[in-house]
């Protein structure tokens, strides 16, 4: 029964790795451009004479537009050509990125960073999209391995390559790196990639609105959330539900909708969504916790800091090519929890450390959470995609995004309003305000004994919000268990839409 259920593999493309050289770098740019400008803000606020609201705008622009257009921009590379909307989105991308590096005022350099929201939510999804379309299901986890690599190198290079650009030329350079590699992903896209599209049907323009400023509308409030509290985000989240909830309802309602909502009926669709979610949430705090920690515990420079993730990174390049190789005979749900439990495991390791906690002690913990996430993420996401019709790869693609994305998004509100919490009430009651609401306000006033006891409020604060991070990632584990089985097969080539549960069985 399992070989009526395989389709024939299509011929190859032979110039696919060159296409996924291509696509890698349109995610790179996306990847090095948020990790380098953390690096230039203290430049951008002296030059441009930026306040906290500014600098944060600069900061909050770009993730509330991308996110609130990835699901748009999903379904528009569907219906318009993948190719052509992921060149769209690296011209306006090269473009504004020009347009902010020149910037000569904190709102020209916030409507830069604007666009350039735009053009990573027209590029993000079709990268995925155009990878599973040329891809075949033997190839295709090694292509997602090193798709997924390019987060890890951007994350520990974007920091390096910032500080080094830095210290030799103006903070606009760091937007000026983007042009050359934006130009020449374009002219690669345009000589080696194919167009690929789904079947042409009307485009769903109210779906589009209402899923814009719902997510808009959610992201806004996740971001403000930790500051205000619900007193000063219960508007936009009462606006964010009652237009979720009007999409969902237009989204099972209409004839040609934005996102087919019946995917959420398949177990390994919904499995490898939610468990993305709870991974996300768990990890999104880990670069700000550690960076903290190994600034202000350990006393290590911004380059020495950056340099010290090599092994999370190492550990996840590595994870990520041993992986790939191996799911194909283990299967996608056995390698995603055994991903997941190292990621766990890891977390263990990082609420563990002390104030007198060496590198090595770190850069285990790091390791074990790079090679988890190397393991559990690509085939988590190859399993979502796989559940996809390959006609809808691009909505098919954005909604991965936006799931991790808010993921992202919750983990950052939520673990840091945990780590805020705990850490203030573990400082002295009478220690001034500043140093109380963080512990680089601490360092600002420079009294010894008040740094060492913002040094252990720190370090219990990022320990428990550790295990809450790593209770998140075992929620995710027992998801994927139950609700990912049989996911190995969940492939568009692999099983026709019609086929009854009895035959997936055999065909597992």
């Amino acid at each position: 029964m399992a070989e009526a259920l395989t389709a024939p593999v299509a011929q190859r493309n032979p110039k696919r790795w060159l296409i996924l050289v291509v696509l890698c770098l349109s995610s790179l740019v996306l990847v090095i451009d948020n990790m380098v400008l953390t690096v230039a803000l203290p430049q951008i606020a002296t030059d441009l004479h930026a306040g906290p609201q500014a600098l944060q705008w600069v900061i909050d622009s770009y993730i509330l537009v991308f996110a609130g257009l990835l699901l748009t921009t999903g379904s528009l590379s569907d219906r318009f050509g993948r190719r052509l909307v992921m060149v769209l989105g690296l011209v306006l991308f090269g473009a504004a990125s020009l347009l902010a590096a020149y910037a000569s005022s904190p709102e020209m350099l916030i409507a830069g960073r604007v666009v350039m929201g735009i053009g990573g939510a027209l590029i993000m999804p079709s990268t995925l999209s155009i990878l599973i379309t040329v891809f075949d299901e033997q190839e295709r986890p090694k292509a997602i391995a090193a798709w997924s690599s390019v987060a890890m190198i951007g994350m520990v290079g974007g920091p390096v390559l910032g500080g080094v650009m830095l210290e030799h030329l103006w903070w606009g350079a760091v937007f000026l790196l983007n042009v050359p590699i934006a130009a020449v992903a374009i002219v690669a896209a345009m000589t080696l990639m194919p167009e690929s599209k789904g079947p042409g049907r009307p485009t769903d323009l109210p779906g589009m609105a209402l899923s814009i400023v719902g997510t808009v509308a959610l992201v806004w409030s996740i971001i403000e959330f930790p500051t205000k509290g619900i007193a000063g985000t219960w508007v936009s989240l009462l606006v964010s539900a009652m237009f979720l909830v009007a999409f969902l309802i237009r989204e099972l309602k209409a004839e040609h909708p934005m996102v087919p909502m019946q995917l959420f009926r398949n177990r390994v669709f919904t499995g490898s969504s939610f468990s993305l979610v709870l991974v996300t949430f768990a990890n999104a705090g880990l670069l700000l916790l550690l960076t903290q920690y190994l600034q202000f515990v350990l006393g290590y420079s911004p380059t020495k800091t950056a340099l010290a993730f090599t092994p999370l990174a190492f550990a996840a390049l590595v994870a990520q090519g041993v992986g790939a190789s191996l799911v194909q005979k283990l299967g996608v749900r056995p390698l995603t929890l055994l991903g997941m439990l190292v990621l766990a495991a890891g977390s263990g390791v990082l609420a563990s450390l002390g104030t007198d906690s060496g590198f090595w002690s770190a850069a285990l913990a790091m390791a074990l959470v790079g090679a988890g996430a190397g393991l559990a993420m690509p085939a988590a996401i190859g399993a979502l995609m796989g559940a996809i019709p390959p006609e809808q790869a691009g909505v098919g693609s954005a909604l991965n995004d936006t799931i991790q994305q808010t993921g992202g998004a919750l983990g950052v509100a939520v673990l840091g309003a945990v780590l805020a919490g705990t850490y203030t009430d573990g400082m002295p009651s009478d220690a001034p305000a500043a140093a109380r609401d963080s512990i680089a306000g601490a360092f600002a006033t420079g009294d010894g004994a008040l740094l060492t006891a913002a040094r252990e409020a720190f370090t219990h604060a990022m320990s428990t919000t550790f295990l809450a991070g790593g209770a998140a990632v075992l929620a995710a584990t027992v998801i994927a268990f139950f609700l990912m089985k049989g996911a190995k097969a969940a492939t568009p080539e692999g099983i026709p839409a019609e086929a009854t549960e009895p035959e997936l069985a055999e065909a597992r």
